[in-house]
């Protein structure tokens, strides 16, 4: 029997408490969701784009649901400190599945901008969140859907026309609970024409001592000329598994980065859908993963040119040690019309011991004359003569390794916009590669008020 038994059961069972601790635009797509997941399974490795990584086996243990919403006493302000330098940020937190904004967060949001409760902006503006909810995000993902089924919150973040957000939002997801949980995470991003801003997003685990699952699904609407750029740091432990989505629309002009960055997991999966409906938009999707012992990180993009005179990279890079393993299955489609895009797509991996594997599949879709397009992967280990080189120059071999896989990153870590974080990650990447557990040592967040839920 598959395990989605086990959740639909959960939504058979307990759908009047879903609804009562949600608002009726996030309700009215339960039933949709329910439907779209009958006669279905989740994926697991014969399922194609899923042969190195099984949602089945993932989402199989018996994962405890905060569906009661019981309150969680934690004073975000006093207890979580950024652990990026030089960075001033509008911060929101989120413990597990509820969103707790810190300080004086509302207060310093320009006019018009909201940043927090999805469930809350859904019952005080019903009609904005409506207009986009569920609009760029398919139920014919069965993740998708089971997450549509069952989140009761999330966080909605509204930019309105013309505005340009100065500071950079910054959203912490944490796990910390005394028995295993499954944390049900919803973000609906919607810029309107005009509009732009920056968002770092932090995944920890906080508490190494239980097993945690996130499912994640991001909604991004970028209206004409607006701007985002979307970063994904995630550094969480080895008990801790994450199946995330996220997906974009895109109009005229407008211009999207996002930047997945996997310093530390347990088994990732990450799911990017962009969709560039408007003429003359820009995109670059990227990424990087470091992952040793046993841990194991999964990429799946799909970058769908709609519009003419576009342009789309994607670049992903992994370091793989010791028995760790990844995934990487990029696709590029110029639908017929898509005149003038110019797409393109790498993904370069370093093995750094015989135990690691990878696995690579670019695809690459053309429908249109007059473009140009191309994709390549490689997988190989590090540059011998480099390393023979600098050892013969005096630098011991662990230092060649760890400068060798540095210099490997930088051309990932060089996408990032924003300077505060781009200097951050070079550090956290030095301390990776060093063999440092914990890399956000300054992300602190009171696990023992947590556990009080």
């Amino acid at each position: 029997m598959s395990s989605l038994s086990q959740y639909t059961d959960i939504y058979r069972d307990h759908r009047a408490t879903l609804d009562s601790h949600s608002a009726p635009v996030i309700n009215a797509l339960r039933p949709a969701a329910f439907d779209a997941l009958k006669g279905k399974t989740l994926p697991d490795r014969n399922t194609e784009g899923y042969e190195k990584t099984s949602i089945e086996e993932m989402m199989a243990p018996d994962f405890g649901l905060n569906i009661n919403r019981v309150n969680i006493p934690v004073d975000a302000a006093a207890s979580f400190h950024c652990g990026v330098p030089n960075l001033s940020t509008l911060l929101g937190i989120v413990v597990n599945d509820e969103f707790h904004p810190v300080g004086t967060l509302e207060s310093r949001l320009p006019e018009g901008v909201f940043f927090g409760s999805l469930a809350k902006a859904a019952a005080t503006h019903p009609e904005l969140v409506g207009r986009y909810y569920g609009k760029v995000a398919s139920l014919d993902s069965v993740t998708t859907a089971l997450n549509t089924m069952l989140v009761e919150d999330g966080v909605f973040i509204y930019v309105p026309k013309g505005v340009a957000l100065e500071k950079p939002l910054q959203l912490v997801n944490i796990f910390s609970s005394p028995t295993p949980l499954m944390a049900v995470r919803r973000v609906l991003i919607v810029l309107e024409e005009g509009a732009s801003a920056q968002l770092l997003v932090c995944d920890h685990t906080q508490d190494s001592t239980q097993q945690y699952l996130s499912s994640q699904v991001v909604e991004i609407a970028l209206s004409a000329n607006a701007r985002l750029d979307y970063y994904d740091l995630e550094e969480s432990r080895e008990g801790t598994s994450r199946c995330s989505s996220i997906y974009a629309r895109q109009e005229d002009n407008s211009s999207l980065l996002v930047n997945g960055m996997t310093l530390s997991c347990g088994n990732t999966r990450n799911d990017y859908y962009i969709e560039i409906a408007g003429n003359g938009c820009d995109t670059l999707l990227a990424g990087m993963a470091i992952a040793s012992g046993h841990q194991h990180i999964d990429n799946n993009s799909s970058v769908n040119h709609l519009g003419s005179h576009c342009h789309s990279r994607q670049l992903f890079k992994y370091v793989l040690d010791d028995d760790a393993s990844g995934a990487f299955e990029g696709g590029i489609v110029v639908n017929e019309g898509a005149v003038k895009t110019e797409a393109y797509q790498s993904d370069r991996n370093l093995l750094a011991s015989t135990g690691a594997k990878m696995h690579t599949k670019p695809q690459l879709l053309i429908y249109c004359d007059d473009v140009k397009c191309s994709h390549g992967a490689t997988t190989g280990q590090l540059d011998q003569e480099a390393l023979f080189y600098m050892r013969s120059r005096g630098i011991g071999e662990k230092m060649a390794r760890t400068m060798l896989m540095q210099a490997f990153m930088s051309e990932v870590i060089d996408t990032v916009r924003m300077e505060g974080l781009r200097e951050r990650l070079h550090l956290l990447v030095e301390k990776r590669f060093h063999g440092q557990e914990s890399f956000c040592g300054d992300c602190m967040t009171s696990c023992a008020a947590a556990k009080k839920q």
